[in-house]
């Protein structure tokens, strides 16, 4: 620990370098300074981010042995149970935050739908022990997480949200109950046949239409009348 403070001038500069480099993930001179200076907050050179954190999809987050050293300085206690390829368990304790047991294994990494499974088949006892790590520390003792997560769990994060994004962009994109009365009325009032609407569409039924092609159906049947007349 040091608690000699570096001019913000002087973060700056080491920033630009630290971002030409490409070290800990760090895009712009922006990112770098901003772990620098959690860094420093936590009382250690700027520097020592490089080591401590990494920018994972533009946020910060700390990696499992930086946690793990926090907690132990703050009087946390750790006892293994098992680390190994097929899992890791730990007991973490804190005067003030008690204790909890955490395990992960392969069971659980598919029931949470890690984003990255790639990685925890080259490196499964790796992997189950940093999420072991984050999972405990966070639990009894969170202010030696600095209220951010491993890079890993940034990464699942992400892909949650973008599979979760995905989803909602589908769905609106959905052809609606009303837009299929429109156009059955449609094909009522101008006498085409349901099966001429699918084949053209290439559907086996309306209700996998997007939303977006129903006032194009709509448009077609009234072509086929007035080719027809």
């Amino acid at each position: 620990m040091t608690t000699a403070l570096i001019p913000l001038e002087q973060m700056q500069t080491m920033a630009n370098a630290v971002a030409k480099s490409g070290l800990f993930g760090a895009k712009t001179p922006e990112q770098a300074l901003t772990i620098m200076m959690l860094a420093q907050a936590e009382g250690r050179h700027p520097m020592s981010a490089a080591k401590d954190y990494d920018i994972i999809n533009g946020k910060p987050s700390k990696k499992a042995e930086a946690m793990l050293r926090d907690f132990l300085a703050a009087g946390g206690k750790v006892e293994w149970h098992k680390l190994t390829d097929e899992g890791a368990e730990a007991t973490f304790s804190h005067p003030q935050g008690g204790s909890v047991k955490i395990g992960w294994d392969k069971a659980r990494m598919l029931q949470a739908k890690i984003s990255n499974a790639e990685m925890y088949s080259k490196y499964p006892r790796a992997m189950y022990r940093s999420r072991c790590v984050s999972e405990g520390v966070r639990t009894v003792f969170p202010s030696a997480t600095g209220g951010m997560y491993v890079p890993d769990e940034i990464k699942a994060f992400e892909k949650a949200k973008d599979v979760t994004d995905a989803e909602v962009l589908e769905e609106e994109l959905k052809v609606t109950p009303e837009q299929i009365e429109a156009i059955h009325v449609a094909l009522s009032k101008h006498g085409v046949p349901i099966a001429d609407l699918l084949a053209k569409a290439e559907l086996t039924d309306l209700r996998e239409m997007r939303s977006e092609d129903a006032p194009k159906a709509i448009k077609w049947i009234a072509s086929v009348k007035k080719a027809a007349a």
